[in-house]
């Protein structure tokens, strides 16, 4: 039987996580309002380590142009390539041009110095700490956000409440609570062949309430009840809003599919998209230019097609960990320490939030890598508590007690 199911899953081009349950979804959305709408969480996480001194600069420092002779990006102002001032102390990469304007109007906040506490230099370890949110544990088996959905269970969840975009779930939404990973939509969706079709029947319908447990039983209905959303939502038909402009990429894909599943009100809370490609050891200058070009602009085109609906949606980034102070000798950075998140929705924006530890060298970590002031998961647990509402931080946070006086602020009550 779980042979079979696995081939009935693969062949749908569905992967559906679960060993807990979430009734038929169908006949509430239809009866869904369009008013009160709940939350939802866009998590997104840029695999790599980017390189966050030279996405938020700190260009009023003299200590950062040291540090970097041939990488530094000029002040504001001071010819082609220069930052764009933020603060008078900070100014984003020019090819952080599209999230300007967010930061004008205030529904960009930025946390830096922000990161993991552990001292790891691993990629691996280091996004796996983050996606469990237990740094230097690596025996912890759920994630983050999945550890959120199981301490606010919802009754009548809809089956795409939780939602990974990926051949596979992302780590932070592994665990027992009901997430689905959605590679693409135009592929989830009831098979046309009949043989596959009428083994997910059979397996799913009477057989499986028959000879499998309720679960398996429930699960299945839940199946079908995403498989049949999707299909009717047409996915190939889509037209972002607001003159939006997707990057044809697979990031630019996944966010786009993403905000139409958000605009359909199809239940989504949750929703995880990742891009890899930030481990910058040599000629960072043209490769981070390109990697930060296609960031900005699919996230950008995700807020506008969003139009009034980001008011009920916050989009929160993160990378394992930042890069050195200073370059190498191969016009890159190596790995370091401390990064920046952005934070884009309903946020308290157009500021900087942390305490700038400096870069004197006695100010470095180790005296080579930005320090951390901000524990990532005080980041997570403001979002959590303050956009989603979630109260059992304790259950999300093992091992740790994310501290409300700890909160940057960047987040209405």
């Amino acid at each position: 039987m779980i042979i079979s199911r696995r081939f009935f899953l693969k062949s749908s081009g569905l992967t559906l996580f679960a060993t807990g349950t979430a009734p038929s979804f169908l006949v509430r959305l239809a009866a869904m309002p369009s008013a009160g709408r709940k939350k939802v969480l866009v998590a997104l996480f840029q695999r790599g380590a980017m390189d966050g001194l030279n996405a938020v600069v700190p260009y009023s420092d003299d200590l950062y142009y040291q540090a970097r002779p041939t990488i530094a990006l000029p002040r504001p102002g001071k010819g082609e390539g220069a930052v764009l001032d933020l603060d008078g102390r900070f100014g984003l990469h020019p090819q952080l041009a599209p999230f300007k304007p967010f930061w004008d109007d205030k529904s960009l906040a930025i946390i830096h110095a922000a990161g993991s506490p552990d001292a790891t230099r691993s990629h691996f370890d280091a996004q796996d700490f983050m996606e469990s949110a237990t740094p230097g544990d690596k025996g912890t088996r759920d994630g983050w956000l999945n550890r959120y959905l199981e301490a606010n269970e919802r009754k009548e969840a809809s089956p795409l409440r939780a939602v990974s975009m990926g051949p596979k779930l992302a780590r932070s939404l592994q665990g027992s609570a009901p997430a689905v990973a959605i590679n693409n939509l135009e592929d989830f969706r009831l098979p046309d062949k009949a043989p596959i079709k009428e083994g997910l029947m059979s397996m799913y319908g009477e057989v499986g309430a028959a000879q499998t447990s309720a679960l398996m039983s429930r699960v299945g209905r839940d199946t079908f009840a995403a498989l049949e959303l999707v299909t009717r939502l047409d996915a190939s038909s889509y037209h972002p809003a607001n003159g939006a402009s997707y990057p044809q990429s697979k990031f630019g894909e996944s966010m786009k599919q993403i905000a139409q599943m958000i605009k359909a009100d199809l239940g989504v809370e949750v929703a995880f998209a990742d891009m890899g490609g930030w481990d910058t050891h040599t000629n960072e200058a043209v490769r981070l230019n390109n990697l930060l070009e296609e960031f900005s602009s699919t996230i950008a085109a995700f807020v506008t097609d969003l139009g009034s609906r980001m008011q009920d949606v916050v989009v929160l980034t993160m990378s394992e960990f930042g890069r050195t102070a200073r370059e190498n000798g191969n016009q890159g950075t190596d790995h370091g320490h401390a990064n920046c998140m952005f934070v884009l929705g309903g946020v308290k924006g157009g500021k900087i939030y942390g305490d700038w530890p400096g870069l004197e060298r006695e100010q470095l970590y180790e005296s080579r890598d930005l320090a951390l002031t901000t524990d990532f998961r005080d980041v997570f647990a403001e979002v959590l508590s303050r956009h989603m509402g979630a109260k059992k931080l304790e259950q999300i946070f093992p091992n740790y007690s994310p501290d409300r006086k700890k909160f940057q602020g960047f987040l209405t009550a």
